[in-house]
């Protein structure tokens, strides 16, 4: 059987899919209070920048991918309008349930669907924007992934990849510091979790730097990727133009 990585660990294709839904059937709950805790409130500037540039203009017809408890499908929403549509995906059941409820809640009824972004259940060229806001780095094939996501854009539509990168030399130590000490503490004290946290500081480190990740999504069918560094690199925002 195919093996993969989880964090630092080689595992089974087969299982890595089971090892992470439990890591966000654990975390589901707590997710945005840790986001605000961990990045100090950055991961809200870094997807307002990503909203910025996704520029949703009404009508559009929007993808957001492993979209979590849908930050971006909300801002996407009322940019997009009455005439538009924006359809919130993710592969783990309990991260889609707590999104469409606080949408619901704010008065937002956005399609969902639970399903797997290497499988994607849409036609060729349904939507003119896909997103994907950390998500990318927990899939076990990426490039077929990305295939899926070029597969489902018109031509001429794009794709945000919005993931943890590899930061600038100057920050590299003290940031290793603060994910694999401080992080998974804070996921203990917080969710009552520090494994899952502690997953997704190794998941980062496993994860494509940015000039890799640029090369897979032109494999992909994106014929140009601009790159957006933010934090030192930290986080970058990946932007992707279909053929």
């Amino acid at each position: 059987m195919a093996q993969t990585h989880f964090g630092y660990q080689t595992v089974d294709e087969a299982d890595k899919a089971r090892r992470v839904r439990g890591v966000f059937d654990s975390v589901a709950t707590k997710y945005d209070v840790m986001n605000d805790v961990l990045s100090l409130g950055l991961h809200r500037a870094w997807k307002a920048y990503t909203v910025a540039v996704a520029a949703v203009q009404p009508g559009m017809q929007v993808l957001d991918i492993a979209g979590g408890t849908g930050d971006l499908a909300r801002a996407f929403a009322a940019r997009a309008g009455e005439s538009g549509r924006v359809v919130l995906t993710d592969i783990n059941e309990s991260m889609l349930r707590v999104g469409r409820d606080r949408l619901l809640d704010e008065g937002l009824v956005v399609p969902t669907a639970a399903c797997d972004a290497e499988h994607l259940p849409f036609a060729d060229g349904s939507f003119d924007l896909a997103s994907v806001a950390f998500g990318l780095r927990n899939m076990t094939h990426k490039e077929a992934a990305l295939a899926e996501m070029c597969r489902v854009l018109r031509p001429g539509g794009r794709l945000l990849v919005l993931e943890f990168s590899r930061p600038v030399e100057a920050i590299a130590k003290p940031y290793d510091w603060y994910s694999f000490t401080l992080m998974p503490l804070l996921g203990r004290w917080i969710a009552g979790d520090a494994d899952s946290y502690r997953y997704l500081a190794e998941s980062i480190r496993m994860h494509p730097d940015q000039a890799t990740l640029k090369a897979m999504m032109k494999t992909a069918g994106f014929g140009h990727v601009d790159v957006h560094n933010l934090a030192g690199g930290i986080v970058a925002l990946h932007v992707g133009i279909k053929c």
